[in-house]
C-alpha cells in the first residue's frame, strides 16, 4: 500500500486540472482535487465559455440593421440585460455539472475547499481543517484580474464582476489594451452601451501583428467604440451617483462604470509554494520545466498559474501531456511555439505562427496581404472590411504565420493552424482549391507579393 493518502492531489479544477486529473485516473492513479469555488476554471465560469455568449448577444444589433439589405423587415426590438444574465448563469451551472460528473465518472474525488501546500508531500484542506498526503501535487489554481493600485479602484470592476452586473450601465470606460479589454469594448458597444477604451500605449493588442492591430482599431471607432490611445487613469471618484475619471494628462471623463482589463495574475499568493521550497518568478508564476515540474521534485504547475501560454486549450494540453508522461508512461512535451490564437473582438481576429516584425528579426520573408468587404456585406450595407495576411520565409517558402481580422476568423485560424503547425509552404496553399464564394478562399489564392502599402480602401 501506498504511505500516502493519493498519487496525485490537483490543487484547483480549472480546465488543467480537470484534464490532468482525469487521464492520472485513467491511467489508474488514486487522484483527489480541490476547488474552492466551483469546477470548470476561469474559462468556464467567468471566462471564455461566458464571455462568447456575450459576444454572441452583442451582435444582434449589427445584425437586426443588416437584414434589411435582404429583404427582411425587422420589427420593435429591446434587449434585457437581466434575461441575457439569468440564461448565461444556467448554461455555466450545465457545464460546471458536467465537469462534476466527468470526474465523478473517472473515479476522481472532487473535495470542496481552499487548499494550500505544507510540504513536498502534505497539502491542508482548509474548510476541513485537515491535512492529506499525496506522491505528487499538481498546482492548477490559474490567475485572477491584476487591478492597479488607483485611487478609487474600489468604484472599478474587473471582467469577474462585469458577467454578474444588476443592471446594464448606460455609460462605460474599459481600461486595458490586451484582448479582454477589445472583447468587452466590442460587446458593451454592441450591447447598447456609450463605451470607451483606454490604453497607456500607443496602440494596443501589443504582440499581435502591426496591421491587424492598426485595422482593428479602425474598424472598432467605425462601430463607434471611443478609443483613446496613450491615455490612463489617475484617480477615480464617486460623485453625484456616477464617476469622475481623472486622465493623466488632466482631463476629466464622466461615466456610469470603470472596468479594468489590464492582465491578470497567477493566483499564487497564500498558497504555501515558497515555504515549501517551490521557485515562483516576479509576477508570482510557478517556475516549471518543459515537463511543467517546479523546482520541487514532486510538485508539478500547469496553465496560467506558469505564465506561458495562458490560454485555455494551453492549459488543457498540459495537463494532459504531465498525465501521460507521468501516468501513462510517456514522454510528451507541449510546444509552446505555434498556437493558433482567436480574438473575439468586434471584428474577431484569427492568428498563428509568426508576426511580420518576429519573422523579419529571423530572415528575409515574403508578404502577402489583401483587404476586402466580404460578400455579405456588400447587400447588408455594412462598411467592415476583412483583412489576411501569410508571413512566408522567402527562402524555404515555409508559412510561418497567418493573420485574418474579419467574420469567422477564430474560426478560420483552428484549420489553417494545422498547416502552420506542419510546415506547410506558400505552394502548398497555393495547390490547393479554393472554396468559392468565401473569404477564406483568399488564403489559396493570394499570389502577388506585396511590395507597396496595402490600400486601404473597401474592395
Amino acid at each position: 500500500m501506498s504511505k500516502y493518502n493519493y498519487d496525485l492531489f490537483v490543487i484547483g479544477a480549472g480546465s488543467g486540472g480537470v484534464r490532468a486529473a482525469r487521464i492520472a485516473a485513467s491511467y489508474g492513479a488514486k487522484v483527489g482535487v480541490a476547488e474552492e469555488y466551483r469546477v470548470g476554471g476561469t474559462c468556464v465560469i467567468r471566462g471564455c465559455v461566458p464571455k462568447k455568449l456575450f459576444v454572441y448577444a452583442s451582435h444582434y444589433s449589427e445584425e437586426f440593421e443588416e437584414a434589411a439589405g435582404f429583404g427582411w423587415t425587422v420589427g420593435e426590438r429591446s434587449f434585457d440585460w437581466k434575461t441575457l444574465v439569468a440564461n448565461k448563469n444556467k448554461e455555466i451551472d450545465r457545464l460546471n455539472g458536467i465537469y462534476i460528473r466527468n470526474l465523478e465518472k473517472a473515479g476522481v474525488e472532487i473535495i470542496q475547499s481552499r487548499a494550500t501546500v505544507r510540504d513536498a508531500h502534505t497539502v491542508r484542506l482548509e474548510a476541513e481543517d485537515r491535512e492529506v498526503t499525496a506522491e505528487r501535487i499538481l498546482i492548477a489554481v490559474g490567475a485572477t484580474p491584476y487591478m492597479p493600485d488607483v485611487p478609487g479602484i474600489e468604484h472599478a470592476i474587473s471582467s469577474n464582476e462585469a458577467f454578474h452586473l444588476e443592471e446594464l450601465p448606460k455609460r462605460i470606460v474599459v481600461v486595458g489594451g490586451g484582448y479582454i479589454a477589445v472583447e468587452f469594448a466590442g460587446i458593451f458597444n454592441g450591447l447598447g452601451v456609450e463605451t470607451k477604451q483606454l490604453y497607456r500605449g500607443p496602440l494596443f493588442m501589443r504582440g499581435f501583428d502591426d496591421d491587424l492591430r492598426e485595422m482593428l482599431a479602425e474598424e472598432m471607432m467605425k462601430k463607434g467604440v471611443g478609443l483613446r490611445m496613450n491615455s490612463d487613469i489617475a484617480s477615480i471618484v464617486k460623485k453625484d451617483g456616477e464617476l469622475e475619471l481623472t486622465l493623466t494628462s488632466g482631463e476629466i471623463l464622466k461615466t456610469d462604470a470603470v472596468m479594468y482589463a489590464t492582465g491578470r495574475i497567477p493566483l499564487t499568493r497564500g498558497l504555501g509554494l515558497e515555504e515549501a521550497g517551490v521557485k515562483l518568478g516576479k509576477s508570482g508564476q510557478v517556475i516549471v520545466d518543459e515537463y511543467s515540474k517546479t523546482s520541487v521534485d514532486s510538485i508539478y504547475a500547469v496553465g496560467d498559474v506558469t505564465d506561458r501560454a495562458n490560454l485555455t486549450p494551453v492549459a488543457i494540453r498540459e495537463g494532459h501531456a504531465f498525465a501521460d508522461t507521468v501516468y501513462g508512461g510517456k514522454d510528451v512535451k507541449v510546444d509552446h511555439s505555434i498556437i493558433p490564437t482567436a480574438v473575439f473582438s468586434q471584428p474577431e481576429m484569427g492568428t498563428v505562427g509568426l508576426t511580420e516584425a518576429q519573422a523579419r528579426e529571423r530572415g528575409e520573408i515574403d508578404l502577402y496581404k489583401t483587404a476586402f468587404r466580404g460578400l455579405k456585406n456588400t447587400l447588408s450595407g455594412s462598411q467592415e472590411r476583412t483583412f489576411m495576411k501569410l508571413v512566408v520565409d522567402a527562402k524555404t517558402d515555409k508559412v510561418l504565420g497567418v493573420h485574418i481580422l474579419g467574420q469567422g476568423a477564430g474560426e478560420l485560424i483552428q484549420a489553417v493552424g494545422i498547416a502552420v503547425t506542419m510546415g506547410a509552404t506558400k505552394a502548398q496553399f497555393d495547390a490547393t482549391i479554393a472554396v468559392h464564394p468565401t473569404a477564406a478562399e483568399e488564403l489559396v489564392t493570394l499570389r502577388e507579393k506585396w511590395q507597396a502599402p496595402l490600400v486601404k480602401a473597401a474592395s
